[in-house]
């Protein structure tokens, strides 16, 4: 138990009497105003003064035009400028999902995806990540992240496995923790450059099973994320409870321990009931037994998959537990309909006042009452040196050595000719991959940043004679002592990126192909969001690395390959063989002893190169 001091004790009766003051003055449309999020490409300033609106976010891609720090800063204080001007002046608490840095904004700084940092397992490197994204997202006025993602993925055909530390929900539990102290500055939160977390999605969204994703068949495509294409995202998690106790919950204990206090609930459904009304989950334990007092808010749309009567669909979110509603558009719809719940006796008035209460006490307890962005840190901070020097760390820490025969690396950098090939080379978005400027990430130079060629230019000598081709085509090159093939999956993010099967594409082993011949020593460096199936592949080169999804700073690769340091990385999740090990090499059933198949690497495998 965490000793309070005395002015821990009377801050919290402070804001407990200034929260009990604003709920007497407030009218049931005021408070169900503050339970509303809307996306801010649907809403106007007037609106957020109308109707009392309690938050505004970003989803992927919902940016200012142009895509600039000052552009995001303008934005974000002007819908500001709107909520203090309601009768009561209560601030706007607004957010992004900035999952590998402040992601959405043009210049950030990108860091590793957290397939990556759970490479590194470094709490403290963790920990600095959240810090310097927090202080990235307070200089435009954006106090609410989306992250961290405690996920426990069991199987690596999701299309969010990239957004999971680990396989192990105790690595997982550790760095998620890490992430959350460092977007909250622990005992400082609330202060300039600190950040709401919200971890997300509860619980058990990375055990659904294949193939059970259901489309609610109510909905368009248009106003659902789950269309043809997802197959395991916002399925449904058929375990025990005991299970999902074991393997998903206790990444939320430990966050809850660590400060964080909204959490964002899962599309999935565990045993056929959608979690946006599975009161058990969210009320019985989540803040009864484990003692949760912050807020539990809603994913995209989420609840209007609970039924085809909308009525229906708010009735039971809000009485499940869930507190703030990211609706994320139809906003006058939500609050009409959930002021008719209230006054028909289908909503406990008693629920409403909870709700508002819990998301009242987190805005004071951020500071959100006294918060000026005079006091933040400025856009300049956006991409700042010290900033992309902690992403390279980051990244050199993630890269996992799969393979080195011949110590091919490191690498001479003092070798007369090096081949480079492979789209991803030379390419900042397929680097960074999805939830990088747009929600499904993009191709092409979409931020500044470093890429792995220029990287590579930068660090061999003068002598060194590079020859670069994205798709290995070197028609006139008789033979050439290194060979660098970058090979990548492409951008994707949440279901889009379910993949059935993980084998390497034509494209890609085509290109090791045509590249083999012309080196006398190979290495392909892989950006993807989790392991491949590489087995057929692998004895053409003499060396393998898994990059993962690095983001902007790729010299931190290039550091790694010529030997500035020594790679650290081990895999945060197991390596299968073939897709028959799919998802059999999870977690769970290695812990247990009832996966007699041996993968091509174990959990936690990771060469040294000296």
């Amino acid at each position: 138990m965490v000793k309070e001091n005395s002015k821990n004790r009377q801050d919290k009766w402070t804001i407990k009497n200034q929260v009990a003051t604003l709920l007497s003055r407030m009218t049931l449309e005021e408070m169900i105003g503050q339970m509303t999020q809307v996306d801010q490409r649907a809403v106007e300033p007037s609106d957020v003064s109308r109707l009392s609106l309690g938050s505004v976010l970003s989803g992927g891609g919902s940016n200012p035009l142009p895509n600039t720090p000052k552009n995001w800063r303008e934005m974000v204080l002007g819908l500001q400028e709107a909520a203090l001007m309601t009768r009561h002046g209560i601030p706007l608490l607004y957010g992004v999902d900035a999952v590998h840095g402040h992601s959405n904004v043009v210049g950030a700084t990108i860091f590793p995806h957290n397939i990556g940092l759970g490479a590194t397992r470094d709490p403290d490197l963790v920990e600095r990540v959240a810090r310097f994204t927090a202080v990235e997202m307070s200089a435009t006025g954006v106090y609410w992240n989306f992250a961290p993602c405690v996920a426990v993925p069991q199987d690596l055909r999701w299309g969010r496995t990239y957004e999971g530390f680990s396989e192990n929900p105790e690595q997982v539990s550790v760095l998620g923790s890490a992430y959350v102290r460092g977007l909250q500055n622990r005992d400082h939160f609330g202060s300039p450059g600190t950040v709401l977390a919200c971890p997300k999605h509860y619980v058990g969204d990375g055990g659904t099973r294949w193939g059970t994703t259901k489309q609610a068949e109510w909905l368009s495509n248009i106003e659902q994320a789950a269309d043809y294409r997802y197959k395991i995202d916002q399925g449904d998690t058929q375990i025990s409870e005991e299970r999902l106790r074991a393997i998903h919950l206790n990444p939320y204990i430990s966050a809850i321990k660590a400060g964080a206090s909204s959490i964002m609930i899962s599309f999935s459904s565990w045993n056929g009931v959608k979690l946006h009304a599975h009161k058990r989950l969210l009320t019985d334990l989540l803040k009864g037994e484990l003692g949760f007092s912050g807020f539990l808010v809603s994913d995209w749309g989420a609840i209007d998959q609970i039924s085809a009567d909308y009525y229906q669909c708010v009735v039971a979110s809000i009485n499940a537990g869930l507190d703030m509603i990211m609706v994320p558009f139809k906003y006058q719809r939500f609050i009409s309909t959930l002021e008719q719940a209230v006054n028909r006796g289908d909503v406990p008035i008693d629920r409403i006042t909870d709700a508002v209460g819990r998301i009242l006490t987190v805005k004071y307890q951020l500071g959100l009452f006294e918060r000026r962005i005079d006091n933040e840190p400025k856009p300049e901070v956006m991409g700042s040196t010290g900033h992309r020097l902690l992403a390279r760390e980051a990244v050199r820490k993630s890269i996992v050595l799969l393979k080195n025969d011949q110590k091919t690396i490191p690498l001479d950098r003092s070798i007369g000719n090096i081949v480079v090939a492979g789209p991803a080379a030379d390419n900042i978005g397929l680097q960074c991959g999805g939830w990088t400027i747009e929600w499904q990430g993009g191709n092409g130079d979409i931020t500044p940043g470093t890429t792995l060629l220029e990287a590579v230019r930068k660090t061999v000598s003068p002598g060194t004679t590079i020859y670069f081709d994205p798709h290995g085509n070197f028609p006139d090159l008789d033979r050439v002592d290194v060979g660098i093939v970058c090979i990548h999956e492409p951008p994707y993010a949440e279901g889009v990126g379910d993949r059935a099967d993980l084998s390497l594409g034509l494209e890609e082993i085509d290109l090791i192909e045509r590249v083999r011949p012309l080196c006398n020593r190979l290495a392909v460096i892989m950006f993807t969001g989790r392991p491949l199936i590489i087995k057929e592949q692998m004895p053409q080169a003499e060396a393998w690395i898994a990059a993962w999804l690095p983001g902007t700073e790729a010299q931190g690769i290039t550091e790694v390959l010529f030997g500035d340091h020594t790679p650290v990385g081990k895999l945060p999740y197991t390596w299968p063989e073939s897709m028959t090990q799919v998802p059999l090499g999870s977690f769970e059933l290695v812990k247990k002893g009832t996966d007699n198949i041996t993968p091509l690497f174990p959990l936690g495998f990771g060469l040294e190169a000296h």
